[in-house]
């Protein structure tokens, strides 16, 4: 069965938000011996035994004022640009635990953003603002965990940058939680920690473009569908993380999420 007939018949497709439950990313990828046995990715519902089937993961860049300034760009309101990770970039991390989080090759200067996610349940082109959040299933809480020194370096070169952004293990992602029992994330604070100290610290509604705002400019470009997730921007103080680092993070309304780079 493709992926379109799995949303057919898991109910996604008719606008609802039934996920069936399946095998996790987390199986043994070394097992994997044919294209047809590489498992899809899905994330735990909170409170279900279903879980939530993952089809592209967007990213928002600076869409923080201060971090924009920190990144060296004009933090005013200019039109929101996004870039995508492959699914299998997730790592679920499961509230209450410290999860080993191995630090990725080729980087010397890795580094940690903090970010709101939002899990959307419907799909739509051209979605008005005032109706971009009828889309939302639920939240969570993740890590876009960045190779800043790849990124820079091709950023310089007017290079595509994915090399630095889009690699294994660079989502780690708390479970979903449904957007009827947290309602929407519009304010409240987000922040991280290294080793018991607060890196960054801010609150949601510092966020530029809002998730309503973000969906509906997703939405021109794509047409957005069930099982898309959005990180939706990180705040100011983004810094570098070596082996043997805890890094915890949270938001109003949502468990930590904590992992430890090994």
């Amino acid at each position: 069965m493709d992926r379109r007939a799995f949303v057919r018949h898991s109910g996604l497709a008719t606008g609802g938000a039934l996920l069936a439950a399946a095998t996790t990313p987390s199986m043994a990828h070394n097992a994997v011996k044919t294209p047809f046995e590489v498992p899809a990715t899905y994330i735990p519902i909170v409170g279900s035994d279903e879980k939530f089937p993952v089809r592209r993961i967007y990213c928002i860049g600076r869409n923080y004022a201060a971090h924009a300034r920190e990144m060296g760009s004009d933090p005013t309101r200019e039109p929101p640009f996004f870039f995508q990770k492959p699914t299998d970039a997730i790592q679920h991390v499961s509230a209450g635990t410290v999860a080993d989080h191995p630090y990725p090759p080729l980087t010397k200067n890795y580094h940690y953003e903090a970010e709101l996610v939002a899990v959307l349940g419907k799909g739509g082109r051209n979605v008005p603002v005032d109706q971009a959040l009828n889309l939302v299933y639920g939240y969570t809480l993740g890590l876009d965990m960045t190779r800043r020194d790849l990124q820079r370096a091709l950023g310089d070169e007017k290079k595509p940058w994915e090399i630095g952004k889009s690699f294994d293990h660079s989502a780690p992602i708390g479970a979903v939680h449904k957007v009827a029992q947290t309602g929407h994330f519009t304010q409240g604070a987000i922040w991280l920690k290294v080793n018991g100290q607060t890196k960054q610290s801010a609150d949601l509604k510092d966020m530029i473009w809002s998730v309503a705002e973000q969906i509906a400019k997703l939405s021109e470009a794509f047409e957005l569908m069930p099982g898309d997730i959005i990180y939706a921007g990180t705040p100011d103080n983004v810094g570098p993380v070596v082996r043997g680092d805890v890094i915890e993070m949270h938001i109003d309304g949502l468990p930590n999420l904590s992992v430890k780079i090994v």
